[in-house]
């Protein structure tokens, strides 16, 4: 027999809405794509140092040593499954919902159990498709370490827990990120210290300028640099290139309209281009990897979701 422990760890909870709708219209097809979503939800809770503990119907159940990660892994989650869902049919796309929270839990082998388990599940029950709803415990941890917006929700009434649970919906796209309901209590005015924390009105004009505007400037200061102080050589156009390679990396991480895969293969090509150009010696050096690069692109294009999967 497996013995029990406690430990405290970030619980992630996803499960599809309206799957039964899904299912009624469309068993085999509908089955074939949350396969699909599945494997990506996977690789990136992997990627993110999450652990899959369970998948049963149309859930996902996970959990993560670093809270932080798990946020992460949720946005990226939201963010790729988005680009899944702009190729199909809107009455097949398949919308997530994601509840996480940090609690004390029973271990039983790879099992979980425990208030934190069950937290976990009900703040999912309230995020809307393809919104993510954090408990108060996640969101003190993560608040000034990862670039989105939090909104305030109020207290998320749960079984056996008095008083509720304070919850937060996370903002990515400026999408509607919470299903309000009747188990939500008025959520009070947010005190001095959390304001500064809750999004602007504005959230795309936020990642445009984090993501891009930072860069540009920096880029604009080093080619003005470069010529006041000109002695024959362009000697900014590395800095400036890398500069810009990162920040177009971290702009089509932040929108979840592109595919990441393939945005990031088109970057790496037209960064290799780019350094063929400036070093040239009379040899496209770089039409090889461009092609190496140019079918995997294409084969993960046409393994994309359909809306006829």
């Amino acid at each position: 027999m497996s013995e029990t422990s406690r430990k405290l760890t970030t619980i992630f909870c996803a499960d599809v809405q309206d799957y039964s709708r899904l299912m009624g219209k469309d068993e085999e097809g509908t089955l074939s794509i949350l396969r699909r979503y599945r494997d990506a939800m996977k690789r990136l809770i992997e990627a993110h140092g999450g652990r899959v503990i369970n998948t049963w119907g149309d859930g996902v159940f996970a959990e993560f040593p670093s809270v932080v990660e798990a946020v992460r892994a949720a946005i990226d989650t939201q963010n790729e499954l988005a680009g899944y869902n702009a190729f199909c049919d809107p009455d097949k796309q398949m919308l997530f919902r994601i509840g996480l929270n940090l609690g004390d839990v029973i271990a039983d082998g790879d099992d979980l159990y425990g208030d934190g388990v069950n937290i976990a599940a009900r703040l999912q029950s309230r995020a809307a498709a393809g919104g993510i709803v954090i408990s108060s415990t996640v969101y003190d941890q993560v608040r000034n370490k990862v670039a989105v917006g939090f909104d305030f929700l109020g207290q998320l009434e749960v079984k056996n827990i008095e008083g509720g649970v304070p919850s937060y919906a996370v903002r990515i796209g400026g999408m509607q990120v919470v299903d309000i309901a009747s188990d939500y209590r008025p959520a009070p005015e947010p005190t001095p210290a959390r304001a500064p924390d809750v999004a602007t009105p504005e959230p795309a004009l936020q990642d445009w300028r984090r993501s891009i505007g930072v860069s540009l400037v920096v880029v604009i200061g080093l080619a003005a640099f470069n010529l006041m102080s000109w002695h024959g050589e362009f000697w900014a156009k590395w800095p400036i290139l890398a500069i810009l390679w990162v920040a177009a990396f971290r702009f089509v991480r932040s929108n979840k309209q592109i595919d990441i895969g393939i945005a990031s293969m088109a970057i790496t090509g037209v960064g290799l281009m780019v350094i063929n150009i400036f070093t040239w010696h009379g040899t496209p050096w770089a039409i090889w990897p461009l092609l190496g690069l140019a079918i995997a692109a294409a084969l993960r294009w046409v393994n994309r979701p359909r809306s006829d999967a």
